[in-house]
């Protein structure tokens, strides 16, 4: 009863022309930023290492290597404040998550098994 009462609230909060993507994926997340009373639009590039979560609660975690250095940020699917999401390649996912990544260093950190688009 309480889910069934959860979903009805919240269903018009949901984005319904999200892009779709996997664990995995390299993607763009346009996220809006205030500074003062303005308002851009700043990119944050890397791949998708985990999804969790269902509904209004769905969220999916980022993972770039800035300077060398490791940079994971958290998104909420449905947040207002992420104008779209660009899926930059697509990738084969042999796991759910993908926490691996974090122990690699260098070229490997950043890289997936990538879905070939001829001949599969």
């Amino acid at each position: 009863m309480n889910q069934e009462l959860l979903k009805e609230i919240t269903k018009d909060q949901i984005k319904a022309d999200m892009t779709s993507f996997k664990v995995g994926d390299g993607v763009r997340v346009h996220t809006k930023v205030r500074e003062g009373d303005k308002e851009r639009i700043q990119i944050f590039a890397g791949i998708v290492i985990a999804r969790k979560g269902s509904g209004i609660h769905e969220s999916f975690t980022v993972r770039r290597i800035s300077y060398g250095e490791g940079v994971e940020r958290v998104f909420p699917v449905n947040s207002p404040n992420i104008a779209q999401i660009e899926v930059d390649r697509e990738s084969v996912p042999m796991r759910a998550r993908l926490f691996y990544l974090r122990d690699r260093v260098g070229k490997k950190a950043s890289k997936v098994k990538e879905k070939r688009l001829a001949n599969y």
